[in-house]
């Protein structure tokens, strides 16, 4: 290529609009779906991450006040009957869960049933597990948006430069306002899975450890209760 024909091809490629709308207008059906799937899966992935993150702040402030009023001296049967049959938080639930249990294993005249501390912590175990599957849910989303993506972004943009092969083969021209259109497209396609992929990873990590942290507290309250719960059956045994 001469330096007129150069100087040409410059001119032609500063003639055409690579904003991100005209780039998108200018793809490829392909290209526009795997655009238009990658911001979808940003929004998805942005709307599971706040929202998960505001239940888990949620749940800290919950957690904070219902062990404030355990540890306040209350007698339980008596927090027992205050928070009644329909606990708001992870730690009532299981707290409600124990204490139900607790007035179940006994027998007429005050006396515990055998098993009664197995079952208790059965009960609460059963409880803590419900609610960390309820932490979990939808976390998997993120995990699979910031795996996916990434791929995704890539077929974009492998489809995009196939077709400024094609150009390039069909009008048998090399110059940059043939090939500069498609590989921009392409490059498009890799940066909005990159930007969709790497907030939902981030999230993710951050969203599992906080709620491996809520878990933790939940049991460490479960063996603290059953610990007190414990010292009463001891006390009745005596």
């Amino acid at each position: 290529m001469n330096p007129e024909q150069a100087a040409d091809a410059i001119a032609a490629a500063h003639e055409l609009d690579f904003s991100l709308q005209a780039l998108f207008l200018r793809a490829t059906l392909t290209v526009q779906i795997v655009m238009v799937m990658l911001v979808l899966a940003s929004i998805w992935s942005w709307a599971v991450a706040i929202s998960k993150y505001l239940r888990f702040r949620r749940a800290r402030t919950e957690a904070t006040q219902f062990e404030n009023a355990f540890w306040s001296g209350q007698p339980l049967d008596e927090l027992h009957e205050r928070l009644g049959d329909r606990p708001r938080s992870a730690l009532e639930r299981i707290f409600t869960a124990g204490m139900n249990e607790w007035r179940k294993s006994h027998a007429t005249g005050g006396k515990l049933i055998a098993g009664a501390e197995a079952r208790i912590n059965r009960v609460m175990n059963v409880a803590i597990s419900r609610e960390a599957e309820a932490l979990g849910a939808r976390l998997s989303t993120l995990a699979t948006v910031g795996s996916v993506t990434p791929f995704v972004g890539l077929f974009g943009t492998v489809w995009g430069i196939k077709n400024s092969f094609e150009a390039i083969a069909m009008s048998q021209n090399t110059n940059l306002a043939v090939v500069a259109p498609g590989i921009a497209e392409a490059l498009v396609a890799t940066a909005l899975g990159l930007v969709t992929a790497i907030p939902a990873v981030i999230f993710y990590n951050k969203l599992s450890g906080d709620a491996d942290r809520l878990v933790g507290r939940m049991e460490a309250f479960s063996d603290e209760f059953g610990a007190i719960l414990d010292r009463q059956m001891q006390k009745r045994e005596s």
